[in-house]
């Protein structure tokens, strides 16, 4: 017998319960994990912070490249939140500590026509936004979680964390954001996935 979304769902609902959690919490279609499983898009790429650069540019005034240190001297946001991956699994309760997007963004001068920001990856990985998402205050530039700083395959040394969205929305190995004043898909929207994104809604695939 197949398993469906709502098998799937049910299942992480009664996981919640056993927990002692409100099965609310889970969206549908999603089941609860302790673990945190690795997904990416080809090898981790290489790093090195003492070259590393992190950038802003596109439909700003004041394009931004920050080094690692000057990243680390920008206010700074601890977050305890639930992500959700596409595969289905959900955890929650996950640490995070990082810069506020809003920060880069207010700094880089947005442009009042921009409406949509593209995440860029290295090794090529690319996702992309409605800029107001990235306004949120559980938005971040995340370099530490769980108390440590985030390791390889979770994206260090910085990956972007959009909890509202399903996790590919969630860029490890960010670059850059580009501001843009019109949307374009990136890596796994131009491969199908849902361009919005939306546990709660299950957009999984535009199909």
């Amino acid at each position: 017998m197949a398993i469906t979304s709502r098998m799937l769902g049910a299942r992480g609902k009664r996981q919640a319960e056993k927990l002692g959690i409100d099965p609310q919490r889970v969206p549908p279609g999603q089941y609860l994990t302790e673990r945190f499983p690795v997904l990416t898009v080809g090898p981790n790429p290489a790093y090195e912070l003492t070259s590393w650069g992190f950038s802003v540019f596109g439909e700003v005034d004041n394009e931004l490249t920050l080094s690692w240190g000057e990243l680390h001297a920008l206010p700074q946001q601890e977050l305890t939140t639930d992500i959700h991956c596409v595969t289905r699994w959900s955890k929650l309760d996950t640490t995070w500590v990082g810069v506020p997007v809003r920060e880069v963004l207010d700094q880089a001068r947005v442009r009042p026509d921009a409406t949509h920001v593209m995440a860029y990856s290295d090794g090529g990985y690319t996702t992309n936004l409605p800029l107001a998402a990235l306004y949120d205050d559980d938005v971040l530039l995340a370099h530490t979680y769980d108390g440590k700083p985030l390791e390889h395959d979770h994206g260090a040394p910085l990956r972007l964390l959009v909890p509202k969205r399903y996790f590919w929305k969630s860029a490890k190995f960010l670059r850059k954001l580009e501001v843009m004043s019109e949307d374009r898909m990136g890596f796994w929207e131009l491969n199908g996935y849902h361009n919005d994104a939306d546990p709660w809604q299950e957009q999984r695939h535009w199909f």
